[in-house]
């Protein structure tokens, strides 16, 4: 009974996917063409920061498929990659307006005001951007929305079903982070109106990743191995090492892109964004160091990604020197939190929400520290404390809002593969896939 309903839930999301791309094809959205020249040189830069920000979901499929089993390298890969196609889709047909569609009462977009981009054109929008194209602000901000569903499968790495993972996806990318991204960024958001400031996404990509990882990594349980307490050891550092670079490479993009021009705002940014990751590898293998152990490549790996993690929401709004000092607080908070959960219950598989949740709820919080215009350093702590009340409602929607999401998803599909299949690796028992050679005996 159990198989024939999940073939059949196979078969009713191609049908959706059928019946969108008819309506994609006679839909009769209308796309506003620009009057007035744009500068060249702001173009260039956002096409070539949406570029970069893409490059961000490959890396992160080194990055993760480094790090888990031999059986589970080709599963959690796709698991990155496959984002790549969803979330365009959704974020084509309702994801775009949701966010930023015209504002019901602070909470969410009108869906109907972008929808199937209709009205998205090579016109300017005088709110969200009057410099730039809004189909370029919209392929922007998709790869923001690309990559979040894409983090949160760290937590429950090799044992989640495919088709399970990609209706979670879109049921997280529709109630979870399109609100979020309109709260935050959106100039009637609640948050934003609040004079929250996340500059590039610390607050909307990685607090809500990391909280939806912590969620799934509960309702998941343990792996198998892990309730052996069999170690586990990455099968692949070069993987990890070549990810590391291209998230770094492509974070440039990520946060100067968040400018939204090519300008000394986007200048500063990109170097605050550099030095926080340098100070926080730094400081993962330092600390390790210092505790006994030999510096590790996976450990500089993990450190970079953190501090990159925690300067994004402050990357714009502070001064070289807090950056430093922001890359290195979150690393040694995060390996502290990494080696708690090691000793714990929680099987958060690749350390989803010790890196990314608590990387930016540092990053979330030190920005309101020590940003130029309100920080706490000079001398006012308005913004500080409507930091403190946003993370709180934050943190109990996103992880809440996803903990309800994986259970209705159960419910629909089991998000658990079967026991047997956990043992024989996700890329055999989920793909058929396996990049272990076969020797014949």
């Amino acid at each position: 009974m159990k198989l024939h309903k999940q073939k059949e839930y196979k078969r009713f999301s191609f049908i959706v996917l059928f019946i969108l791309a008819i309506l994609a094809a006679v839909y009769p959205a209308h796309h506003p063409e620009a009057t007035a020249p744009f500068n060249s040189g702001d173009l260039a830069w956002m096409l070539s920061a949406s570029g970069l920000v893409l490059l961000m979901t490959p890396g992160l499929s080194f990055f993760y498929g480094g790090m888990v089993s031999r059986l589970n390298i080709i599963s959690t890969m796709l698991q990155a990659f496959i984002a790549l196609g969803v979330v365009s889709v959704l974020w084509y047909v309702v994801g775009f307006s949701l966010s930023f569609g015209e504002d019901i009462g602070g909470f969410i977009g009108n869906p109907l005001s972008f929808f199937m981009f209709d009205n998205v054109g090579t016109a300017p929008h005088p709110v969200l951007g009057a410099g730039l194209p809004l189909v370029l602000f919209a392929a922007f901000q998709l790869k923001f929305a690309i990559i979040t569903p894409a983090l949160i499968i760290g937590a429950f790495a090799e044992r989640i079903r495919f088709w399970s993972y990609l209706l979670f996806i879109c049921l997280f990318t529709i109630l979870i982070y399109c609100p979020l991204a309109h709260w935050a960024w959106h100039p009637e958001g609640f948050l934003f109106k609040w004079g929250i400031l996340d500059f590039a996404g610390g607050t909307v990509v990685h607090i809500s990743a990391g909280c939806a990882a912590l969620a799934g990594a509960l309702v998941l349980g343990r792996r198998q191995v892990h309730l052996k307490n069999e170690s586990h050891s990455p099968v692949n550092i070069p993987y990890v090492l070549l990810g590391t670079g291209l998230l770094w490479f492509g974070w440039f993009g990520f946060n100067a892109g968040s400018a939204l021009a090519a300008n000394t705002l986007a200048v500063n940014a990109f170097i605050n964004t550099h030095l926080a990751s340098a100070a926080a590898m730094l400081a993962w293998i330092m600390l390790d160091a210092a505790n006994g152990k030999k510096p590790s490549a996976l450990g500089a790996c993990i450190g970079a990604v953190v501090g990159l993690v925690a300067i994004t929401p402050a990357a714009g709004y502070i001064d070289y020197g807090p950056s430093v000092f922001i890359g290195f607080v979150a690393s040694i908070i995060s390996n502290y939190a990494v080696h708690w959960k090691s000793k714990s219950d929680i099987d958060d598989t690749l350390d989803v929400f010790p890196c990314h949740g608590l990387g930016g709820i540092v990053g979330m919080l030190l920005t309101a520290v020590f940003a130029k215009n309100g920080g706490l350093i000079t001398g006012s702590s308005t913004l500080f404390m409507y930091h403190l009340l946003g993370l709180v409602i934050v943190l109990v929607f996103t992880f809440g809002g996803s903990y309800l999401l994986l259970k209705l998803t159960h419910l629909i599909s089991p998000l658990r593969v079967l026991p047997e299949h956990e043992w024989m690796g996700l890329d055999m028992s989920q793909h058929n896939e396996s990049d272990i050679e076969e020797v014949n005996s």
